[in-house]
């Protein structure tokens, strides 16, 4: 593996948010760590298609590709995760959810659910205001610290 292209999977370690790579080509094999920094949380991302691959180099050029920008959340408070579960929108399936976006709150109102070690945690609204956006799907796991609601 030459020079150039060691160099250029180390400027993509260092820029994205991986920790480690690991790369082999034939009978090499090149393994690049880096320690990080506690782990923010992570942008929301839709998984890739079966079948669909990214292509980290041009191969005719040996360029990295650019990682892609996160989508701007919009401006307002962030309502974050105050723990690892599943977000759930409404009490029940098929109820009503808790806020939409465009709905009015008050400190105190529910926002949502987040599913924990089968215990259902309410999460309340911190401030007054309007909800912006909702950030997870319903259903979806959630990390501590995970942005889910926006208020304004």
């Amino acid at each position: 593996m030459d020079l150039r292209k060691l160099k250029t999977l180390i400027e993509l370690v260092e820029s994205s948010g991986i920790a480690e790579l690991e790369i082999s080509e034939g009978e090499e094999r090149v393994r690049i760590t880096r320690s990080l920094p506690p782990p923010a949380p992570a942008p929301m991302t839709h998984p890739a298609p079966p079948g669909t691959t990214m292509m980290l180099a041009s191969p005719d050029r040996g360029e990295a590709a650019s990682p892609p920008t996160p989508a701007a959340e919009p401006e307002g408070h962030v309502v974050k995760s105050p723990m690892v579960g599943t977000f759930y929108r409404s009490a029940s399936p098929g109820a009503k959810p808790f806020v939409e976006v465009g709905d009015e709150v008050k400190a105190g109102d529910p926002l949502c659910i987040i599913e924990a070690m089968k215990l259902m945690n309410e999460i309340e609204a911190d401030r007054a205001g309007v909800v912006k956006a909702i950030l997870v799907e319903n259903g979806q796991p959630v990390e501590y610290g995970q942005p889910l609601v926006v208020i304004g």
